[in-house]
């Protein structure tokens, strides 16, 4: 059988079942964007998997973790971690872009699919799935998923709206400053494959002499890596809160990382409220104070790398005023310092 003949054969049957049927569709396929959820949709999938949904973003190292690990303290909320549904690739969204898979779920010979795309029903219906028998295991019915969102910032509020306009975004912001510093010590302690050259000049430098950077007469950063780190904390901030706001509307709830720490118990009951769990009486402040009083980012740091971990605070605030020089502190403010005012940040 020849090559020439093979090759038709192959193109009848991709015709034939996948049904394209005119030259240059499986390009179109390919730069398939799938179709936002509809309220019809919606409906049919609380059927089945009813639970209210909430999903919590930030910038990394902005407490994202924290506040996962205190509002999952309610008796009827369940938080989990870094499910990445719309925040980093791959995303939720890869389950239907293989083309054949696109072709299937929306050819007309498909009856299953009423002349349309079941697309963002398999997506939510998968995601519902993943975290509602999370949250059945331990008896409760409301159910979220903590996410950094700093890779995607704006379009990763998109993505999440197109299969759940009828959840509900909590965003976390924590000073940029203090943000920047952590994730930076992060690289150093968990990330050196990202490192380079003069990254690991620095990183050296810390380990024998970390007065020197704690009193900023050397900076932790380099000037490039320190401009991009604040254009990134700039972008994600802004972006976040504009879609947010906009898409979301009263579904959009923005606090920062350091009122959290200030007055926790009042901020969580207007988080729970927010979500609509239900009046808690003063039995979970003590819960509230011994959550607040374990840091397992920390003590895994220790353990993984004691020599720079020794020296930091985890999780304080103002720790940018010890590790950031006058010229970081210039860089910063000429990138972010308008967020910063918005903020409420001095």
């Amino acid at each position: 059988m020849g090559n020439n003949f093979k090759s038709r054969l192959a193109r009848a049957a991709r015709i034939l079942f996948s049904g394209q049927s005119q030259p240059g569709s499986h390009a179109r396929i390919e730069n398939y964007t799938v179709p936002a959820i509809t309220e019809e949709e919606i409906a049919e999938v609380k059927l089945f998997f009813s639970m209210k949904k909430f999903f919590i973003f930030g910038h990394a190292r902005s407490g994202t973790t924290l506040l996962t690990r205190l509002v999952r303290l309610h008796p009827n909320v369940h938080c989990n971690y870094q499910g990445h549904f719309f925040t980093r690739p791959p995303l939720l969204q890869s389950l239907v872009a293989d083309p054949e898979i696109t072709s299937w779920l929306t050819r007309r010979s498909n009856r299953w699919n009423r002349g349309g795309d079941l697309s963002p029903v398999i997506l939510r219906a998968a995601a519902d799935f993943i975290m509602e028998r999370d949250a059945r295991r331990i008896g409760k019915n409301i159910v979220g998923d903590k996410s950094p969102n700093s890779l995607l910032n704006g379009k990763a509020v998109s993505l999440l709206h197109q299969i759940y306009p009828d959840g509900k975004l909590i965003y976390i912001v924590r000073d940029g400053r203090d943000a920047l510093v952590s994730h930076r010590f992060q690289t150093f302690i968990d990330g050196t494959q990202h490192l380079n050259k003069e990254d690991w000049r620095i990183r050296e430098a810390f380990i024998n002499n970390p007065e020197s950077f704690i009193n900023s007469e050397h900076s932790i950063f380099t000037e490039k890596g320190l401009r991009q780190a604040s254009k990134r904390w700039e972008s994600n901030v802004n972006e976040t809160e504009e879609r947010g706001k906009s898409l979301f509307g009263d579904d959009f709830y923005t606090l920062r990382y350091e009122d959290l720490l200030e007055d926790s118990a009042r901020q969580l009951r207007q988080i729970w409220f927010f979500l609509g769990a239900g009046n808690v009486g003063n039995e979970l402040d003590k819960l509230i104070d011994a959550e607040l009083n374990i840091n397992p980012d920390a003590d895994w740091q220790r353990e993984k790398a004691g020599e720079i971990a020794s020296s930091l605070q985890k999780g304080s605030r103002g720790s940018w005023v010890e590790y950031f020089t006058p010229a970081d502190h210039k860089v910063f403010e000429s990138i972010a310092g308008d967020t910063l005012k918005n903020w409420g940040y001095q």
